[in-house]
């Protein structure tokens, strides 16, 4: 189907540096169709606001994590979005000026299996001298696979493997296992013909220390999709077994030190000098051997490989027990009386609809991580004659006041006898509200304080969290799948990923 850059918004996530400037010209001069919208993720934790419109962008708005790291703030970036494709950009990347034009052509008349389509890298290297270690590296960028520099995929493709895994706290590793767990879906992704520039940043002489904190992801990657993720991925091992040899020779010369062997020591700190040196000479030889350069690789090469060991073996503690990714829920639908706010029977004053503790801080941490929230209300005060349903209407806009705006609101009025297909547990409002919103109700959560609430979740494909009140009946707490004490426990539960 022929797909047009209108149903394609743009994400790009950003943490205020200058490049963001020089992205944002860019885009705002090249020439070409303009997508549906432009959404920067703000993820500084705090700061003066962006100011990023200039003319020429498309449709522009900026969003906030609050310092969330670069995986939440992609997650956000698309859920907040409700076009076909979404393209992400880093923040330190120049789009050719036909990039308009070559992403249209390349998510143009895409076969239904592909997920995503990637743009083409390009690493600028100096013309007059040999690449240091550093620009080396980032030229690896150019030949690496699914990498979101410059990457478009299905917003349903998004939304049925939960997004970007969180537990990804760094710009590493995330963009692959994201890839990996679209295409164990059955999907593909693909190569376009658009291009971006990735020009080598500046950094100071010990970013090669800091970046072996990626050793931990490369753990969690082995964990989520096995001893062969590294194929698939197109990841080379690396010099991780010289590492950790190289370590094991350092402690080794230490601990024969401290028994007393001399001989021992002097042999296992040789091993240690050697490979030390070799890793060393490995990365200075390619290089442009000047003062500042072979200082720094002596300096970082007796510090990467126990670096790089140690954040191993931190990996392999933190994510021995971790479990797949499932993300957060498309859609969280709430019951009213007695979940959101305090229950009087057949209420149809806008005055008594009195929110529960922690309900607005509960619905505000879902909006602000791109969770979209409704509400499921059985009102059979209406067919009993008590109220009206212009009486509901007016308790659902008080509600809307106070806690809204919600995505949706789906109102049963029949009564216990009347055999519909909408009144709680039945699974009509869950059904309702998901097609409504275009969610599969399988990531759809239902909180309630009664058993119907989640009968009514399993019977659509959702899922329910039961928040017991006084009028849940023992059976229906102990049958509850799901529980929390509160509103703001099972909401935390929700982004927790315990849905």
């Amino acid at each position: 189907m022929q797909v047009g850059i209108e149903q394609c918004s743009v994400v790009v996530p950003t943490v205020g540096r200058p490049s963001l400037d020089v992205l944002l010209d860019a885009l705002a001069e090249a020439p070409g169709p303009r997508p549906a919208e432009l959404v920067l993720v703000d993820d500084r934790p705090a700061g003066e606001p962006l100011r990023p419109a200039r003319p020429g962008l498309p449709p522009l708005r900026v969003v906030r994590t609050g310092g969330g790291g670069p995986a939440r703030a992609r997650n956000l970036g698309w859920r907040s979005v409700r076009t076909e494709w979404v393209a992400f950009l880093d923040d330190d990347v120049v789009p050719d000026p036909d990039w308009y034009r070559r992403l249209a052509e390349d998510l143009s008349d895409l076969p239904a299996d592909v997920a995503g389509s990637q743009g083409r890298v390009g690493v600028p290297l100096p013309a007059d001298r040999r690449p240091t270690d550093w620009e080396r590296g980032t030229a690896g960028l150019a030949t690496s696979s699914w990498i979101t520099a410059d990457l478009a995929y299905r917003r349903a493709a998004l939304a049925a493997v939960g997004g970007f895994d969180e537990r990804f706290p760094r710009a590493f590793r995330e963009d692959s296992d994201l890839a990996l767990r679209v295409m164990d879906t059955g999907a593909r992704l693909v190569r376009g013909q658009r291009r971006i520039t990735h020009p080598v940043r500046p950094v100071d002489r010990w970013v090669s220390v800091r970046v072996q904190a990626g050793n931990a992801d490369d753990v969690l990657m082995r964990r989520l999709h096995g001893p062969g993720w590294r194929d698939r991925a197109d990841a080379p091992l690396g010099r991780r077994p010289r590492h950790l040899a190289v370590t094991a020779a350092g402690l080794a010369a230490v601990g024969l030190a401290a028994a007393r062997r001399p001989r021992a020591a002097l042999g296992a700190a040789a091993a240690w000098a050697a490979g030390t040196g070799e890793f060393a000479w490995a990365r200075i030889a390619p290089g442009p051997r000047d003062r500042a350069e072979v200082g720094t690789m002596l300096a970082t090469s007796a510090l990467i490989p126990p670096l790089a060991t140690w954040h191993f073996l931190r990996g392999a503690v933190q994510h021995r027990r971790v479990r797949p990714w499932r993300g957060l829920p498309d859609l969280v639908l709430f019951d009213r009386d007695g979940t959101l706010v305090r229950d009087y029977p057949y209420n149809g004053d806008p005055a008594l609809v009195k929110p529960v503790p922690g309900a607005r801080e509960a619905v505000d941490a879902l909006r602000a991580r791109g969770v979209r929230v409704g509400v499921v209300s059985n009102q059979s005060g209406v067919a009993r004659g008590l109220i009206t349903r212009a009486q509901v209407d007016a308790c659902m806009a008080r509600l809307d006041e106070l806690l809204g705006p919600f995505d949706t609101v789906q109102v049963c009025p029949h009564g216990p006898d009347d055999g519909c297909t909408c009144r709680k547990p039945a699974p009509g409002m869950v059904k309702a509200a998901c097609a409504e919103l275009d969610v599969d109700p399988a990531r759809c959560v239902v909180v309630g304080d009664i058993g119907a609430d989640v009968e009514a979740a399993a019977a659509a494909g959702a899922s329910g969290i039961l928040v017991p009140t006084p009028v849940t009946r023992r059976a229906e707490v102990e049958a509850a799948p799901r529980r929390a004490a509160t509103i703001t426990e099972a909401v935390e539960r929700v982004l927790a990923g315990g849905w």
